[in-house]
């Protein structure tokens, strides 16, 4: 159940939860290697083609803020100069706060979904990917395991998404994810100015 509060800018939602099978990863940015399971990976891989093949009129609300083709283009554009495009060409549910906070391990499961809606296709794992950048191998594993994703012209749009919310105006100095981002930033607005 979602609804707006009538008097103050604020959104409440009421989600019913079971336990968890396990404990969460890590916090939502992690530091060191998990060193999941290839299993783990499996199950990770399907539920989230699984979720993408659903259909839902809902809209993903990462941080109550709502994914639009706007956001997404003011996103971008703020943080990264260029002439390329930046509309979104598919649209899927996606869970919208995926990050190493949100999901368990040895068993594999997500959870805290009030944020979940439609988002552009590859949302979930470029904000997977960001959250892992301060480990340059796992931040791999997450790009070669949602390849499709990365290598399709939205996932390179989420990726520039992702990498503006850790460069922008708000970035943190000591994050040890800023090069990695920068660097990566780069080639993706490279790619899109020439194609």
């Amino acid at each position: 159940m979602v609804w707006r509060d009538a008097s103050e800018p604020v959104m409440w939602r009421a989600d019913e939860t079971e336990l968890l099978p396990g404990m969460p990863i890590g916090t939502a940015v992690l530091s060191e290697d998990p060193k999941l399971p290839d299993e783990w990976w499996q199950a990770f891989n399907a539920s989230l083609d699984a979720l993408a093949a659903q259909d839902t009129r809902r809209v993903a609300t990462p941080d109550t803020v709502t994914v639009t083709q706007a956001l997404v283009t003011e996103s971008i554009h703020s943080v990264f100069s260029g002439d390329f495009d930046t509309t979104v060409e598919r649209w899927v549910p996606a869970h919208a706060d995926l990050n190493w906070a949100n999901m368990t391990a040895p068993t594999f499961s997500l959870f805290d979904w009030e944020d979940w809606g439609n988002a552009p296709r590859g949302l979930d794992s470029a904000s997977l990917w960001g959250s892992s950048l301060a480990v340059p191998a796992l931040a791999d594993r997450v790009r070669q395991e949602r390849r499709r994703d990365f290598e399709s012209r939205d996932g390179k749009l989420m990726t520039l998404f992702v990498c503006s919310k850790i460069l922008g105006p708000d970035a943190y100095p000591e994050d040890p994810r800023l090069e990695p981002a920068r660097r990566m930033a780069e080639q993706i607005v490279a790619v899109l100015q020439t194609g």
